[in-house]
Parts: C-alpha cells; sequence; structure tokens
C-alpha cells in the first residue's frame, strides 16, 4: 500500500504525541515537528506508511536518548491484559466456534487504543471484547481454518504491545508446531519486542522471531535475512495489525490480514467502511 496524502496529517499528529512523551519542552516539540515536516516533504510517497513511520521514531529515539521511551505504556497493558487472559480464555474453551471466537478476541486486541493517553478501563475492555463478538466480520472463518489445517509452517506476525495477550489467545487455539511468531527487531512505538513474548507467555507456546527491523509494520527490505528466509517459506501468514497491512498488502503471499479498520485511508484501501472487523485473506 502506498502513502496517500491523507496520511501526512496522520504522521504529524504521531509526532507531536511522542515528542510530548519524551519532553515537556516546546522547544523540543518544535525541533521534532521541523524535522518531520523536513522529512514529509521529502518522502517517497510509493513507500508504505510504515516507512515514514520508521524515520520519525528513529528521530525521537535520537532526541530523547532514549531506545524504548514507551515501555512504561507496554509494560502497563501487558501486565493489565495478562489479569484479564483467564476469563478470556474461558469464553473461548466454552464456544460453540472457539477458533472464530479466538480470532474476534485478536481483532478485540487490535481494537484498543494504546495510545500514550490511554487510561483503558476493565469495563472499555469488556465493551471491545462485546464489540469484536457481536460485531459483522468481514471475511471467512472456514477459509481460515481450512488454510491453517493445509499450511506445513505458518508465520504469525505482532503488531503491539497489549494486543500480544490475545495473540496467544489465538495461537493457543491453532497448531502450535507449525508456527513461527514474529516481533519486531527493536523498539518502535509500543509494537510488540521479544520483551513483550516473554512477558506475555508467547516464547513458552511457540518459535519466537524479530524481524531485525525498527519500523511500525513489516518493511521486507529492512527486515533481516533470517526473517526474509522464515517469510519465504512460510505455506501461511497471519499478520495482525493495520501497519502489517499497510506494508504487505501487495505483497504475493498466503496471508490473512486481521485487524479493524481504524483510519479512512485504509478504508479506500480495503473497500471496507472505517470501523470493520476483519479477516481478509488476499489469495
Amino acid at each position: 500500500m502506498n502513502t496517500y496524502f491523507d496520511c501526512i496529517p496522520c504522521f504529524l499528529r504521531q509526532a507531536l504525541s511522542a515528542a510530548r512523551l519524551i519532553s515537556t519542552d516546546k522547544k523540543i516539540h518544535e525541533l521534532v515537528m521541523r524535522n518531520v515536516l523536513r522529512k514529509t516533504a521529502e518522502m517517497d510517497l510509493n513507500q508504505p506508511p510504515p516507512a515514514m513511520g520508521r524515520l520519525i521514531y528513529q528521530m525521537i529515539r535520537e532526541i530523547s536518548g532514549n531506545n524504548d521511551p514507551y515501555k512504561p505504556i507496554k509494560d502497563k497493558f501487558n501486565k493489565f491484559l495478562l489479569g484479564l487472559y483467564p476469563e478470556f480464555q474461558k469464553i473461548i474453551l466454552t464456544a460453540d466456534k472457539p477458533i472464530e471466537v479466538a480470532v474476534r478476541l485478536a481483532i478485540a486486541g487490535n481494537i484498543i487504543d494504546f495510545g500514550v493517553d490511554s487510561d483503558i478501563r476493565t469495563a472499555d475492555i469488556y465493551d471491545i471484547v462485546n464489540q469484536s463478538i457481536t460485531q459483522d466480520l468481514v471475511g471467512s472463518i472456514e477459509k481460515f481454518e481450512h488454510e491453517v489445517t493445509a499450511a506445513n509452517k505458518i508465520l504469525y506476525l505482532g503488531d503491539n504491545s497489549g494486543e500480544i495477550v490475545f495473540d496467544r489467545l489465538l495461537i493457543e487455539q491453532l497448531p502450535r508446531e507449525k508456527i513461527t511468531y514474529a516481533v519486531r527487531g527493536y523498539p518502535v512505538i509500543n509494537d510488540v519486542t521479544m520483551d513483550d513474548a516473554d512477558a506475555t507467555g508467547i516464547t513458552g507456546l511457540v518459535k519466537v522471531v524479530d524481524n531485525g527491523s525498527d519500523a511500525p509494520g513489516t518493511l521486507l527490505d529492512q527486515c533481516s535475512n533470517e526473517f526474509c528466509d522464515i517469510f519465504s517459506e512460510a505455506d501461511l501468514i497471519i499478520s495482525k495489525g493495520q501497519g502489517n497491512y499497510e506494508s504487505l498488502s501487495d505483497t504475493d503471499k498466503n496471508i490473512f490480514f486481521i485487524f479493524m479498520v481504524k483510519c479512512p485511508v485504509v478504508a479506500a484501501n480495503t473497500g471496507h467502511p472505517k470501523g470493520s472487523i476483519v479477516i481478509m485473506h488476499n489469495k
């Protein structure tokens, strides 16, 4: 997916939010915004949006001197959702269609806004879960189950911290011996890293690899050779989140994109209205 003009205001909002996270100094905020405006003016719009996100958050790390400024937020939401994990696991295990419910819960994890100013309450989580379970789902669970059964090697691309707990719930319903779970190679925003996989128990379930990249998505030209080999050899890719969709929507692989459509740009690109929950197959 290419970058649209409508992505540019979003880049600026993200940059300002990140600048306010790392400093209360308005001079720092100005420095960040001016740098982002320059980078935006020079960027290749044929690249996917996570390519610009990568540059923005590299700059945030350099200015702050903090390699992982979002770590306290990530740890907070991992711990919070792990506390609710047994209850959600019970919902899946007692369901008539456990895989469908697990997919819907995985999308619920993607719906939750783990932004800098988020103050998610337990009641909010339940509302989001109920929405995900009852809302119309775009795509075929039956086709997903068929492809999972047919595949020999499955690569599951993680997205955000907190949300990773819902990934665990879905992985537990799939043939784990086939699955490799991928995280980002370096901290970027609140995206999952190996620390998050360790903290949430994913590393105890399946093989976990990092992709060698610091992009908030999966930019194959920025990923390690090891990861690219795993990606190439996989029969099936399970791709979580909008950033991974933006990165891989034009890739010729057997991919299921599981996410909520969160912005008008992706709505136009997918043909599904903002707010849709989808399990899109690109084959």
